[in-house]
């Protein structure tokens, strides 16, 4: 379902969709109310939601579509501004999976494929998730979707020729493989890195309320899948749950422990050596895994700084981005966390990770903190 007062998003999104084998839109609807009269006829797997309505916005709208219908997948798409990023980000945590950054203009929406591919992939990862669970719960699939004539745009998009950064990902063991998971390294650890993408917010609140006796210790550095302005929002939200200085930081600035450095949209956040000690870059390099930023890239320039003195989670969220660094990181003596199956809205990253053979835990979310915790102060479990 898709709910947007925009007649010209809705028409563009809507023919996206449909175009995608596998995928259909079962409503369109220019208001939130005429998306929650129409919810129990139609049972939407995902939901598309604007936030700027004008009778009623995506922040009021959204807890009343997940009391009609609790367990729907939300995709809150909005146009970039700091205003529409603190409504995201509310909304995320009231239930919403994901966020997306609406171009500004209609010319911008049909010339752009990044939102596109975006919205695409997020909308397949969670319905996917989404049907996985009804089959659990013994619900009746639902009908096969005729496949069309041309190719999928997501087909087209996740070409490995048109792919920034290593296509191959021949290291992953396959699915039905059991998972090797690795010692714990007895070494005290001199930093955090963490990688998220969908579901990543809420994942990052939970785990910083979590770790709040470590913080004081060890920096703290987070990739995590957002749009510019969004993550700036992020960092506030995460800087009150934590309770320690929580920001975007700029290139050059140096590293200390007690803080949590939260790479900024568009940019890819590295870490370096300094005369002075550890520093944060920023660079604008292209896309990798087509994401910036990337986990990857802040992952192997940490082991590269910190070697086997490093602490790296993986946070759930779609793709694979992450998993490469994260194997890096286990290969030089650190120690990678990955959260379960189980507990994260999408699979992908974590479970890449997992596959790859770089873990030295896989755990439920609730569990990761405590875990953290242990290893930072030398309390091992």
């Amino acid at each position: 379902m898709v709910v947007d007062d925009a007649l010209v998003v809705r028409g563009i999104v809507s023919r996206w969709l449909q175009e995608e084998r596998g995928v259909e839109v079962v409503a369109t609807h220019r208001s939130a109310k005429g998306g929650l009269d129409d919810l129990f006829r139609v049972r939407p797997d995902v939901l598309i939601l604007d936030i700027e309505m004008p009778d009623m916005d995506g922040v009021t709208a959204l807890p009343l579509f997940l009391s009609k219908q609790p367990g729907l997948a939300v995709i809150v798409a909005s146009t970039l501004t700091r205003r529409n990023a603190e409504l995201s980000i509310r909304c995320l945590s009231l239930g919403a999976m994901d966020c997306l950054a609406k171009p500004q203009t209609s010319g911008e929406m049909t010339s752009t494929n990044d939102f596109r591919r975006e919205l695409i992939d997020r909308v397949r990862a969670l319905g996917g998730r989404a049907v996985a669970r009804a089959r659990r719960q013994g619900e009746p699939a639902p009908p096969p979707i005729a496949p069309r004539t041309r190719p999928a745009v997501s087909e087209v998009l996740n070409d490995p020729a048109q792919r920034s950064g290593p296509p191959d990902n021949s290291f992953l063991r396959r699915s039905n493989e059991p998972l090797r998971v690795r010692k714990m390294p007895a070494i005290v650890p001199r930093a955090l890195v963490i990688g998220s993408s969908t579901g990543g917010p809420q994942a990052l609140a939970v785990l910083f309320a979590g770790i709040k006796p470590l913080l004081p210790r060890v920096p703290v550095l987070v990739t995590q899948h957002m749009p510019p302005s969004f993550t700036t929002i992020l960092a506030e939200h995460l800087g009150r749950v934590a309770g320690v200085p929580c920001h975007e930081p700029v290139d050059g600035e140096h590293i200390h422990a007690g803080t949590i450095y939260v790479a900024p949209g568009g940019k890819h956040m590295k870490v370096a050596q300094s005369a002075e000690g550890p520093v944060v870059r920023i660079t604008d390099e292209p896309p990798v895994n087509f994401c910036k930023p990337a986990v990857d890239p802040l992952f192997y320039s940490a082991r590269d700084l910190w070697g086997n003195h490093l602490l790296a989670v993986v946070l759930t969220g779609m793709g694979s981005d992450g998993a490469r660094g994260a194997l890096a990181i286990a290969e030089a003596g650190g120690a990678v966390i990955a959260q379960d199956e189980e507990t994260s809205v999408v699979w992908g990253m974590p479970g890449a990770t997992a596959h790859a053979g770089a873990c030295s835990a896989i755990l439920p979310l609730n569990s990761i903190a405590p875990q953290l915790v242990s290893i930072v102060t030398g309390e091992r479990r």
